[in-house]
């Protein structure tokens, strides 16, 4: 019986849809990070030790994603943080021979290299480029999976920096064939991918976007025999290092819902879940650049230069700067206070009475109160593994459920600085309980999975409001459903 065939490539364009995906996600902070990025690359070990450590991540989970080798999850934090070494590993780590896995690792962290060397080098997106780095990323990769006349898979040599001169044939969820690109197609569609992306940067259009569409349709073309997903990953990677991110990788425990049915899901025409994806990752590691150290301890005398520098930027900041800086806080506050009253509103219209429903709060223009939550925040930051800079101005606010008389919660949000140095802000959530509990105790912090929302500080907090209700919102909800588990 013959099995069904679907054709997923269509011509390359760039679609309208693509343009009105929103893309706040990675707006709402990147600011932060271009504020910080030129001192942590100047001065920072820290910060270089960050990035090679994003180059290693992303030479090994490119290969378990592509089922090239497994490599179990301890070996692979020891290689993030040491580098490659054949000696780490230990019987069961990888189900390939140490040799290939060290080969397919080098292979890939060069790859990673290279496209590094060329944004340095300014060297302009090109076909020909494109075949060395696949060329490069397979070096060590002889063979790839085909299929005979009678539909059984086989190996056969593998083209390497060369198009494809057969078919692609996968096989979809439902047992169908998939057909991307045909090979005899391929050469113009690539030309036709680079030259829509040259005019996307041309015209100064979302990083996010030009990226994450460079990168859905390079998977439709499918320009090459095998290797393609590694291809279109650093690709995807140079185009974030040219605009000042990070390399772009997908974590094998990612791969199958983040990934695989958004870019699915992208084939059918709607991109919004992908690049949501996209900026997660960007996210998640300036985040984590973010709380690196800008400069490194070395000799005494050289810190002491620094510490003299800084200072006397600081006295030379302008007083402008400052205010900018307090009413951009204050200004988040007033904008939570906001939303937390209509959340309240809306609640009491649903419970008849049957609770009290309080807000009290301490903005950062009431500097008598702002640490009555210092420990708890502290033990927040901690577990979110970022830096909470206590010396610095911060605010709360308690969204309080009175049951009875003795007992109560409150939503606590809190406000404060994210980091080294002054440019970001985080909104953390945490809930307590006062009452009795099985325990005696008068009062205990209930945990509640949600993750600081993180955001810039520039000239865009209307911008950046859709997302901080979003996360006001589910703090809410989270706290009613641990609430509704304990009465």
């Amino acid at each position: 019986m013959e099995r069904k065939t679907y054709r997923l490539w269509q011509p390359v364009i760039f679609h309208d849809y693509w343009q009105n995906c929103d893309t706040s996600i990675l707006d709402d902070i990147s600011a932060a990070w271009f504020a910080r990025r030129a001192s942590l690359q100047s001065n920072s070990q820290e910060y270089s030790d960050f990035l090679n450590q994003l180059k290693r991540e992303h030479a090994i989970e490119t290969g378990v994603i592509e089922r090239l080798y497994d490599l179990k999850k301890g070996i692979t934090e020891t290689f993030i943080k040491e580098g490659f070494v054949q000696s780490y590993l230990s019987h069961g780590d990888t189900d390939i021979s140490k040799e290939q896995l060290m080969k397919h690792l080098q292979d890939h962290l060069d790859a990673v290299n290279f496209i590094f060397d060329i944004v340095k080098e300014n060297r302009p997106l090109s076909t020909s480029f494109i075949k060395e780095l696949h060329h490069l990323t397979t070096q060590h990769q002889d063979f790839a999976t085909g299929r005979n006349q009678f539909g059984e898979k086989i190996d056969i040599p593998l083209l390497k920096g060369t198009y494809k001169l057969r078919e692609n044939n996968p096989t979809g969820k439902d047992g169908a064939v998939i057909r991307y690109c045909p090979p005899e197609q391929v050469a113009s569609e690539m030309d036709n991918l680079v030259s829509i992306y040259n005019a996307l940067v041309e015209r100064g259009a979302s990083p996010l976007i030009i990226a994450t569409w460079f990168h859905h349709a390079f998977t439709t073309i499918h320009p090459f025999q095998d290797g393609n997903g590694r291809v279109a990953r650093l690709l995807t990677s140079l185009i974030f290092i040219k605009f000042g991110y990070f390399p772009f990788t997908v974590l094998r425990e990612e791969a199958k819902v983040k990934y695989i049915e958004a870019l699915e899901e992208a084939d059918k025409g709607k991109p919004q879940r992908l690049v949501n994806y996209f900026a997660e990752v960007q996210k998640r590691n300036i985040q984590k650049a973010l709380n690196l150290k800008e400069v490194s301890s070395t000799s005494l005398a050289e810190m002491q230069k620094l510490f003299a520098e800084r200072i006397d930027h600081l006295k030379q900041e302008k007083e402008e700067q400052k205010l900018k800086l307090e009413t951009y806080r204050q200004a988040t506050f007033d904008f939570c206070f906001e939303v937390l009253g209509r959340l309240k509103q809306n609640l009491e219209a649903q419970i008849n009475g049957n609770a009290q429903i309080s807000i009290y709060s301490s903005s950062f223009n009431e500097p008598t109160t702002p640490s009555y939550f210092h420990q708890e925040i502290s033990a927040y930051a901690q577990k979110y593994s970022y830096y909470f800079n206590g010396t610095l101005p911060q605010a709360w606010l308690a969204y309080k459920i009175k049951l009875s008389q003795s007992k109560e919660y409150q939503l606590a949000i809190h406000i404060h600085h994210y980091g080294y140095g002054t440019s970001t802000l985080a909104i953390g959530a945490l809930l307590e309980f006062e009452g009795k509990d099985i325990s005696g105790l008068d009062f205990k912090t209930v945990p509640l999975t949600i993750p600081p929302h993180v955001i810039a500080i520039d000239d865009n907090l209307i911008n950046k409001q859709k997302n901080i209700e979003v996360f006001l919102e589910n703090a809410l909800a989270t706290a009613l459903a641990q609430i509704i588990s304990e009465i």
